[in-house]
């Protein structure tokens, strides 16, 4: 063989695992979209779940049209992110806010966390406590299981 066609070959394998390490990185990442809202029909929205080298998992979240907390009816006074583990338990993992500038013409909202627990739904409920360790009946929006 020939040193430009063993070059060639040479440059191919390192292209070759290159795409195969970028397919690899996308798909451990899952996009998750919520399901249409029943309490807050506008409101639209999707998680980003990564499963880190410590056996953690990153959680981001991106709604748009998420009407102000204190307009839902009833009133409440806090968006929470919850998490469902394989063992049907339910985990507050935070609060969202949403984002209500003076320049946003729609109401967004961000949440970002890492978590131990291996989610298996994400969803969000409106409470009156950001401390509270059993979710609403009340979800606001919601994952399929995934």
């Amino acid at each position: 063989m020939n040193q430009s066609l063993r070059s060639f070959l040479k440059q191919l394998s390192r292209i070759t695992a290159l795409i195969a390490l970028v397919a690899i990185c996308f798909a451990c990442e899952k996009n998750i979209p919520f399901e249409e809202s029943t309490v807050v029909p506008a409101a639209q929205g999707n998680v980003s779940l990564k499963k880190d080298n410590n056996n953690n998992y990153a959680i981001s979240i991106s709604i748009s049209n998420l009407a102000e907390v204190n307009r839902l009816q009833p009133a409440k006074k806090v968006y929470l992110v919850w998490v469902e583990t394989e063992d049907r338990i339910y985990k507050n993992i935070g609060q969202i806010e949403s984002d209500k500038g003076f320049i946003s013409s729609k109401l967004k909202a961000k949440f970002e966390t890492v978590t131990s627990f291996k989610p298996v739904k994400i969803f969000i409920t409106a409470e009156n406590d950001q401390n509270t360790q059993q979710p609403a009946k009340q979800i606001i929006l919601t994952t399929k299981n995934f």
